[in-house]
């Protein structure tokens, strides 16, 4: 019962589960173009890496090749 009227409040459960279905709807497309997004990045990262070892790789070969000198006493 309402306090304000005095009209006792009722509830239409077929809405509320039409409501619910919809907003479940929502978030499930929501959470999939998430997914997607998370997807791309992941293999975003992933070429990223590749390219920093190959730059890493190609530092190391030009990187001059350390002498050894000898110390006599």
């Amino acid at each position: 019962m309402s306090l304000t009227t005095g009209i006792t409040d009722t509830v239409c459960y077929d809405a509320v589960n039409a409501i619910l279905l919809n907003e479940f709807l929502k978030e499930h497309r929501t959470v999939q173009e998430q997914q997607k997004e998370i997807d791309a990045l992941r293999a975003e990262l992933k070429e990223q890496s590749a390219f920093i070892q190959m730059v890493n790789d190609k530092v190391e070969l030009n990187r001059p090749a350390p002498r050894t000198v000898l110390n006599i006493q």
